[in-house]
């Protein structure tokens, strides 16, 4: 087992990246701005090059999963958001190599293939795959294309010194989010589901953070055995819809009717498939076996209460 310090473990993907990664035996330091209450936790600014080499050394990290960023587009001034995400990926990676950590996987994002765009977004072909377009139109999406090309530059220099990798997971589902906790934008995933027009910016992507871990400690286990430097698009089996994304896509975004024409049934508009090839991953977790609605919930509740009244 490994010694892997996780930037950004107190986020919401972080925790249960952490968790995943204790499960399976990993000793694992959450590094983060702001400490909670896990002892196994430290208070870095990991913008600062020193900072970041003297968590890593002081740990004797062996692997380094890499999630601290402003996560959210325009939830901070453009060029601060660019700025720190930038920033932080090269100055992570960098105090890895310095202090002689042998894996780095950084987090980057699908944003990169520039969906949403106020111009326009037309794709060349769906579900979208690692060699996919990418045209960024904001400091966030062009960030994680950056972090991105951060990994290539130090796989290009270094070589096998240091196996790096990225990965662009899909909207992220907490385990508690499925029964009615509110996600990163404020409403639930019932509702997401219930509204399309909800999950259509997003071109109705999600991702279990459970699977999210999955995928990272199988990453972790495959380094050194695949090319160096390689980026992953991880995402769930599905679309988050109750509609083939065939007949919803066009309806949200404007000339993908073509496009969107090979996504029947409940094919999702974004490809799995290099990590299912080269890690052997598959994602376990899908919004028709995990979701609980409000009336399941309600149902589960009157029962509860019944039977505790005999």
């Amino acid at each position: 087992m490994s010694r892997v310090v996780v930037t950004g473990g107190a986020g919401r993907l972080g925790r249960s990246i952490v968790a995943g990664l204790r499960e399976a035996g990993h000793a694992v330091l959450s590094v983060d701005r702001h400490v909670d209450d896990d002892p196994d936790s430290a208070q870095a600014d990991l913008l600062d090059p020193a900072a970041a080499q003297a968590v890593m050394a002081d740990f004797a990290a062996e692997a380094v999963v890499h999630l601290a960023a402003i996560a959210t587009p325009f939830s901070a001034p453009e060029r601060q958001i660019f700025h720190t995400n930038t920033t932080l990926a090269y100055t992570v990676i960098e105090a890895a190599i310095a202090v002689g950590v042998q894996r780095v996987i950084v987090a980057s994002s699908p944003t990169v293939y520039g969906y949403g765009s106020p111009t326009g977004w037309v794709p060349e072909s769906l579900p979208l795959d690692e060699e996919a377009r990418t045209r960024p139109w904001n400091a966030y999406s062009l960030s994680k294309l950056v972090a991105e090309n951060v990994v290539s530059m130090f796989a290009a220099q270094y070589g096998d010194r240091i196996r790096l990798a990225a990965f662009r997971p899909c909207y992220v589902i907490a385990p508690e989010e499925w029964r009615g906790a509110l996600t990163q934008q404020g409403h639930t995933v019932a509702d997401r589901l219930a509204d399309p027009a909800l999950s259509a910016p997003a071109l109705f992507n999600y991702l279990d953070a459970r699977d999210a871990a999955s995928f990272v400690l199988r990453l972790l286990e495959r380094m050194d055995s695949i090319p160096n430097g390689e980026t992953f698009m991880v995402g769930a089996d599905d679309a988050l819809a109750e509609r083939p994304l065939a007949d919803l896509l066009p309806a949200y975004h404007p000339g993908t009717t073509a496009a969107a024409a090979v996504l029947t049934g409940t094919a999702p508009a974004f490809s799995n498939e290099k990590a299912k090839r080269l890690l052997g991953w598959y994602p376990e977790h899908t919004w028709r076996n995990e979701l609980v609605r409000p009336a399941d919930v309600q149902e589960s509740a009157a029962a509860s209460q019944h039977g505790g009244t005999r």
